[in-house]
């Protein structure tokens, strides 16, 4: 058993304690969450959405992104094709609008949404002579495109009134549309792994790289997958996961880990870290999801043996999350063969583990691997892309405004019902109001320390931060009243979960194939005789009554986190 709050330890991180009785954690995230400061937080949530999206509306619409300082909109850099930064997501098709259609319903704004639906149909093509990423297209737009699709032929209307006037399924034709220029990025591939990027007009670059992620590559699946269920057309659905097969197939023999960068043609890891965070994270997110989606065994068992392989190699600590000795559990950046270390760093995309641990039912864990992320939060009042938990510092210093931590509180808090995940959003919100409002919207932090801005408001803050941030506080949304259920992409759009996404005529369509060897060749690899499968039902009753009005994590274990980043 673990130390008391009360008692000293000797191990690692000082686990000391302050005297009995309540402590400054108690004190500050124990015991209710009034009714009226939800209402306000809520109202807070809702006001820096708005403010967002009516100033891209107002200075940058029908460009892409708002520059929020100078109130200018922001499109494609047409002068410099290399700057994938932004080439890779601006396609010159109103991104933060389409990115920004469920939000607006999940907030119940019926009138703006069916404004923002038709001017989506009026006013955005995707028949450009632009060069996109293929995942950040389909992640933003595509699952946007499908996601409002649902809600407007939804004949509950559980958001209000979001049906469309004489709406002849236009967003369900030009996810299609969009969905068949992405195409080409499969062909003339040996592996099957698709090009990372493709122009919208002509197809794959002549000068493309060969050289993809692997979340890029294998997370298009849960997107791709609904429009073929939609359109009863297997095409975008196979080659997807073609993709996820092929990858999966070239994981390490030795540990069953995958590396983040592989050559598309000759299957070859050119880049062999393995972690949670940036080119691995949502590759790992939607095998399970395609799971609960479409109800595909093989994604669910593709899933378990990969987590079993993360437990086994990149975390670190101690075994239980809230007892025990030793210090707090964190994952790592290991090389996919020999699970060796190879950097002390982690990156802020990781941060939306904890929240798909909730979702198979391990929620003890976490709990301590989304206290770590909250404690650097605290720090610095946001998130640096990378920290490197060795130095107690940041590597890179900038938060774009992303929603992974935002993410994760949201869905503990709907696992536990613990008030303490109130209070972090509370923290969230109040931190993006101090340090990132500008004059038109909220900005990009270039330096976590300073507080020195850059000019951008990237789409997924309408699309995901916002919006988890407002569920958080809002009990009674229809998302967790109307009795659907819901899962949310990897872009934070929503999609409820029923029988007509989990029927597919072209089951025997899918198993001619288990994915390509190098040099082409349509291989199978036997699985994983270590394979367990993981209860699909929710284990998230697991946490008691008791507990949810006392700290999720005990105290002196907080305490130990803080120590870590050098809070304390």
């Amino acid at each position: 058993p673990g130390p008391g709050v009360c008692g000293p330890a000797h191990w690692g991180f000082a686990l000391g304690g302050r005297g009995c009785g309540p402590d400054e954690y108690e004190k500050r995230y124990s015991g209710a969450f009034p009714p009226q400061l939800r209402a306000q937080m809520r109202d807070l949530a809702r006001g820096m959405f708005v403010f967002g999206y009516d100033n891209y509306m107002a200075h940058a619409f029908p460009q892409d992104e708002l520059n929020p300082i100078h109130c200018r909109g922001r499109g494609p850099d047409r002068g410099d094709p290399s700057n994938l930064n932004i080439n890779d997501v601006l396609g010159n098709y109103s991104l933060t609008l389409v990115d920004a259609l469920d939000t607006l319903a999940i907030m119940g704004n019926s009138s703006e949404f069916q404004k923002a639906v038709k001017l989506v149909i009026n006013t955005v093509s995707f028949d450009k002579d632009s060069t996109v990423q293929v995942f950040e297209a389909t992640i933003r737009v595509l699952g946007s495109l499908l996601s409002a699709h649902r809600i407007i032929i939804d004949s509950k209307q559980p958001f209000g009134d979001m049906t469309i006037k004489d709406y002849d399924n236009e967003l369900l034709h030009m996810a299609h549309d969009l969905a068949v220029r992405l195409l080409p990025a499969f062909e003339n591939t040996k592996t099957g792994i698709p090009y990372p990027r493709v122009n919208l007009k002509t197809g794959v670059p002549p000068d493309s790289n060969n050289e993809t992620c692997t979340a890029g590559a294998g997370s298009l699946l849960v997107e791709f997958g609904i429009l073929s269920r939609l359109l009863g057309d297997p095409t975008f659905e196979w080659v997807a996961r073609r993709a996820v097969k092929a990858l999966w197939n070239l994981r390490s023999n030795d540990t069953g880990l995958l590396g983040n960068v592989v050559n598309i043609q000759t299957g070859h890891w050119i880049g062999k870290q393995s972690g949670l965070g940036a080119g691995l994270d949502s590759f790992y997110e939607y095998l399970l999801k395609s799971y609960i989606l479409f109800g595909e065994r093989e994604d669910l068992e593709m899933f378990n043996a990969a987590y079993q392989s993360i437990q086994n190699y990149l975390r670190r600590g101690r075994e239980a999350c809230n007892e025990g000795e030793g210090d707090p559990p964190l994952y790592v950046n290991v090389n996919m063969f020999s699970g060796q270390l190879m950097n002390t760093w982690i990156d802020s995309l990781q941060a939306f583990f904890p929240g798909l641990q909730v979702l198979i039912g391990d929620v003890e864990d976490a709990i301590c691997l989304h206290a770590f992320y909250y404690a650097i939060w605290k720090r610095y009042g946001a998130l640096p892309e990378r920290y490197n938990w060795q130095l107690q510092a940041p590597d890179v210093l900038f938060y774009p405004l992303r929603p992974e931590l935002v993410e994760s509180t949201y869905l503990l808090y709907q696992a536990t019902k613990n008030p303490f995940y109130l209070h972090v959003g509370m923290d969230i919100l109040q931190s993006l109001e101090k340090y990132t409002k500008v004059k038109c919207g909220y900005a990009t932090l270039h330096h976590v320390i300073d507080k020195s801005k850059e000019d951008r408001m990237e789409s997924f803050f309408l699309s995901e931060t916002c919006k988890y941030l407002y569920l958080l506080f809002d009990e009674e949304n229809p998302v967790h009243q109307s009795g659907t259920r819901y899962m949310f992409t990897t872009e934070g759009h929503i999609i409820s979960v029923d029988k007509h996404l989990r029927e597919s005529p072209w089951k025997e369509f899918f198993s001619e194939d288990e994915g390509q060897d190098q040099q082409g060749k349509f291989v199978h690899r036997p699985k994983s005789h270590e394979l367990k499968v993981i209860n699909s039902s929710s284990n998230c009753n697991r946490v008691p009554d008791e507990r949810r009005y006392s700290l999720p994590l005990k105290s002196i274990y907080m305490r130990q986190i803080d120590q870590m980043v050098g809070l304390v």
